[in-house]
């Protein structure tokens, strides 16, 4: 009993002190994204290695804070929010410098990791109590593709399955999707067929193997739903065993223990627990946001594949909830205030590729930039490597120099190519007859574990992002 009350006394305790740091401007809620593969970990362990580092061998001239001097340092500290799984930093760091250094293993759901900063501040009202001060940073990691299925929660079971059964007259798809169209007799599903919870489940592992095929195979992203490829906490639960209905529709009403009605039923468990869930507790607490882009393996896959990818950041953008983060909304309802865009992997084509890169990216959100500025919410474009790849370099072919990149591919090979240019804006149905991207995939490269990282603008998102908070 006194233990229990002893745990009630300190979470209120860490709530009214996250909220007196609110209030003072001293706490902020990062959230990192960005679909599968687009360098999210990578991106959360090179960020706070180079902050834990900055005070001693900082790479970081694009950042005032760290230029000047007046970051004094950065520790990992406690998080506040004990049922979030910890970021798993030191496994990735692990990674990074082995030997040989690899990738950081991706994080499959929320993570998240907390950081305290001390700086000299310059801000005159916050010099009045003492030339130190204190922001708590909170890095929260999580899955791009959970954000694809807020838009489920303005459809019903019918209209989420009729847009389903739509995207199945593409023939890649519909060859994809036949595993898991007839029953295990080899008949058409049908809406009154009695309920067996192990046949459902069977089932939707099919249906959740046909997503994995639309983005192994087909490059594909916009995958719904999205916990089924990345259920998190959540593999195995009955809330993601269901399907949407492609068969003939039910005739009246069915039954409540029939199959239809059971599948509508948890697609509707799905969307308030999961979806809604997600939001309430994670997304709308965020104050800012950087979404990470890679714009190069669509390019390299073809142009199904980049449409889709262009389908799916334009559904990402409608997700964010904008508005300014004065101390009232901070205190009350944080929104975020600043969203930044990131073309990530830029060292995997020649520098003067960084230009286009981050044109493109530039087109990708338009639109979402426009509804952004309008709101009073502060955007940006970068192109970035958190963590560098590969060298830039020259190469010679049929007597000619060209610009190149070099590096070691993932299987240990040395490689030194051009990988192509990047359009500057949404290609054309003409680009794609004639171009050819050769994107390969790097490992890193090899590092010092007693040194910052190698990167390319990682200082520049920092400015973006804590700037104004450090000052």
């Amino acid at each position: 009993m006194i233990r229990t009350l002893e745990r009630k006394l300190s979470a209120l305790q860490h709530k009214a002190e996250d909220a007196v740091n609110r209030v003072r401007d001293r706490h902020l809620r990062l959230a990192v994204t960005g679909l599968s593969r687009s360098g999210k970990t990578a991106f959360i362990t090179a960020l706070v290695h180079q902050l834990e580092r900055a005070a001693i061998d900082g790479r970081l001239p694009l950042w005032d804070a760290a230029r000047q001097g007046r970051l004094l340092g950065a520790r990992r500290v406690p998080q506040q929010n004990p049922q979030i799984p910890t970021f798993a930093y030191e496994r990735g760091l692990g990674a990074l410098f082995a030997e040989p250094p690899a990738w950081p293993e991706a994080t499959r759901g929320v993570a998240e990791v907390r950081l305290e900063l001390r700086y000299r501040t310059r801000h005159p009202l916050r010099r009045h109590l003492g030339e130190v001060s204190t922001l708590y940073l909170d890095l929260v990691d999580y899955p791009g593709e959970w954000l694809l299925d807020l838009p489920l929660l303005a459809l019903n079971y019918h209209q989420w399955s009729q847009q389903v059964r739509e995207q199945l007259t593409r023939p890649a798809l519909a060859a994809l999707a036949a595993p898991w169209q007839l029953t295990e007799q080899g008949e058409p599903w049908r809406p009154d067929r009695p309920f067996d919870e192990g046949e459902v489940a069977r089932l939707a592992e099919r249906y959740t193997a046909y997503l994995h095929a639309c983005k192994d195979e087909l490059g594909l992203h916009l995958i719904q739903p999205g916990r089924f490829v990345l259920p998190g906490e959540y593999q195995g639960a009955p809330m993601l065993q269901f399907v949407p209905w492609v068969w003939d529709p039910p005739v009246g009403t069915p039954a409540e223990d029939s199959l239809y009605a059971t599948l509508g039923r948890r697609f509707e468990q799905y969307k308030q627990h999961l979806v809604q869930g997600f939001y309430e507790q994670h997304f709308a607490g965020f104050d800012r946001q950087i979404v990470l882009v890679d714009c190069l393996a669509p390019l390299n896959a073809g142009a199904e594949s980049f449409a889709d990818m262009q389908q799916s950041i334009a559904r990402i953008m409608e997700s964010f909830a904008y508005g300014k983060s004065n101390w009232w909304r901070r205190l009350f309802a944080p929104r975020i205030d600043k969203l930044l865009f990131v073309a990530s992997k830029a060292d995997h084509v020649t520098p003067e590729q960084h230009g286009p890169l981050v044109s493109l990216l530039q087109h990708l959100v338009q639109q979402g930039r426009g509804q952004a500025r309008f709101e009073g919410i502060t955007t940006e474009c970068l192109a970035l490597a958190s963590i560098k790849a590969t060298e830039a370099g020259r190469g010679m072919a049929g007597g000619r120099e060209f610009p190149a990149i070099k590096g070691t591919s993932l299987a240990g090979e040395p490689l030194l190519l051009f990988p192509g240019e990047v359009p500057a804006q949404i290609p054309s149905a003409g680009w794609w007859q004639g171009q050819q991207f050769d994107f390969q995939a790097f490992r890193p490269l090899a590092m010092s574990p007693h040194q910052a990282m190698p990167h390319i603008r990682l200082d520049a998102a920092l400015e973006f992002l804590l700037g104004d908070k450090l000052e």
